[in-house]
């Protein structure tokens, strides 16, 4: 008999916890997995869950200005062999890099 989901859970953050972890966000697939490009590459390889989401980080330097970078999905996939996961990757790339982009020069100006 396999341990039950919320049971699993529990088990996991505490496991992580003993070993020095923490957990900085817990993302409820089904409750909030309406991003088209999450719930496509979960529909091609479930074990794409591993590397999602896609992380996009901001934060401030030591000189007071904003650093914001993103994970290139394309690279980040290459771990999971599949084309349609790749082509998926590529479409996401180039979306972020144009927000990327934007904010950049969003924040110059």
């Amino acid at each position: 008999m396999g341990t039950p989901y919320e049971d699993a859970i529990s088990r996991v953050t505490d496991a992580l916890k003993e070993e020095g972890f923490g957990v900085l966000t817990e993302i409820d697939v089904k409750a909030t997995l309406n991003p088209p490009f999450a719930h496509r590459s979960l529909e091609a390889d479930l074990d794409v869950g591993l590397l999602l989401p896609c992380n996009v980080i901001v934060y401030e330097t030591d000189d007071k200005k904003a650093y914001i970078a993103a994970i290139n999905p394309v690279s980040a996939l290459e771990i999971i062999q599949s084309q349609e996961l790749r082509n998926i990757a590529e479409e996401v790339s180039e979306k972020l890099k144009r927000v990327v982009e934007m904010i950049g020069r969003d924040v110059k100006a």
